[in-house]
């Protein structure tokens, strides 16, 4: 046990290595520009006051969104009942919803003490699900496993959310993960996505302002245009030049493919293994317009979407989905149940009709999976008997 202890705390200490190493490259960018390039190298007062100026705008942004990257917590889904008041709210007073269609807002992801008992001592896959299915009937959860199964963690023993996925270097089911990034030393996902796709942002732009600044005095030194008494700052111009425009390449790549799955909707997990839902795997299962799909992350309050303050919508729980088929885009769609092969024309909805609609399909299909597998297992057990008297 103590053998066990003592790695995992060594392990989490090597786990802060590159984010040491990025600090202290940030700490002598900032020595090499203030100093080396702003103070010894550059004569003219009024360029030096606005590079200066300029660079610590972008440095103060790029700290900051990179700090509440580190030190956000990786949102979880909680062991407790939990409830949305925004959302219990809208639905009593603006919807006028009754149970049980209100039950779906008191969400518990975590087996009842019983049934996880009984989870426990089951050994059959197959019973287990059941009482998984059976948990599951309240829960507005829509993905499921490749098989067609809810998807639990025997780890954190919780039902997963939709996007939700155990990250096994912080040990924990991580809401709407995208993935662990170690240099941020941080799983990245619900709390802090915004805030690692500004992190992205700020890096690109400190590391653009610094190599485009730098560059003519990168250029006269590389000549040796510039006098003998700036030769101390010679090394640091010139490594400063190198390393910014290594990192702006290796920045851009990662933050355009960044920009392309917040507009798709799409985490990077989602991105290489596309969700299972009712109906089948769906790469477009949470997309919902580019538009819709920017507010989600960024917030609709546009004032905010450049400051690393968090502005997500959502709980992380629960996620609008295109249960509608059709395009997203379109007003009117046809929307098909699993438990019926007719199909329905319906008009467009608002997000929290047409969520609670979708829940009480959700939670009906389950019922009857319930109810179906009960009537297989029961006829099974009768056919079992039946050969046993015989024999």
């Amino acid at each position: 046990m103590a053998p066990t202890h003592v790695l995992r705390c060594c392990q989490r200490g090597l786990a802060w290595i590159p984010v040491i190493f990025i600090a202290m490259v940030v700490c002598w960018s900032y020595y090499a520009y203030v100093v080396e390039l702003c103070i010894f190298t550059i004569t003219s007062i009024g360029k030096q006051v606005a590079y200066l100026i300029l660079f610590h705008l972008s440095f103060i942004m790029f700290v900051w969104s990179y700090w509440k990257t580190i030190f956000s917590r990786p949102s979880n889904p909680s062991k407790e009942v939990s409830c949305n008041p925004e959302q219990l709210y809208c639905a009593i007073y603006v919807n006028g919803l009754k149970w049980p269609v209100l039950n779906l807002y008191f969400l518990q992801y975590c087996l009842p003490k019983a049934e996880k008992e009984h989870y426990e001592k089951e050994a059959r896959p197959e019973s287990q699900q059941e009482i998984l299915w059976r948990a599951a009937t309240n829960l507005p959860i829509y993905t499921r496993t490749g098989a067609g199964a809810i998807r639990y963690c025997d780890r954190c023993q919780v039902i997963k959310p939709d996007r939700c996925h155990h990250c096994s270097a912080c040990d924990m089911c991580v809401l709407k993960m995208d993935h662990h990034c170690p240099w941020v030393n941080n799983c990245v996902g619900f709390s802090n996505y915004k805030f690692f796709i500004l992190f992205l942002a700020y890096s690109l732009l400190y590391c653009l302002f610094i190599a485009a600044t730098v560059l003519q005095y990168f250029i006269k030194f590389w000549t040796n245009d510039l006098q003998e008494t700036h030769s101390h700052a010679k090394f640091h111009v010139l490594f400063l030049f190198f390393v910014a425009a290594m990192f702006c390449i290796s920045i851009l790549s990662l933050f355009s493919y960044h920009l392309w799955l917040v507009g798709k909707n799409r985490s990077t997990i989602e991105a290489f293994r596309a969700p299972v839902f009712r109906t089948g795997s769906d790469k477009n299962g949470f997309s919902l317009g580019f538009r819709k799909n920017i507010v989600q992350v960024f917030g609709d309050q546009k004032k905010y979407w450049l400051l690393p303050i968090f502005t997500s919508q959502g709980d992380g729980l629960t996620f609008p989905t295109r249960l509608v088929i059709g395009d997203v885009e379109q007003p009117n769609a046809t929307l098909q149940a699993d438990h019926s092969k007719s199909e329905v024309t319906v008009s467009s909805l608002s997000e929290s009709q047409n969520r609670l609609l979708n829940n009480e399909q959700h939670t009906k299909s389950i019922g009857d999976h319930v109810a179906n597998n009960s009537g297989k297992s029961a006829s099974n057990n009768t056919t079992t008997l039946s050969m046993e008297s015989e024999s």
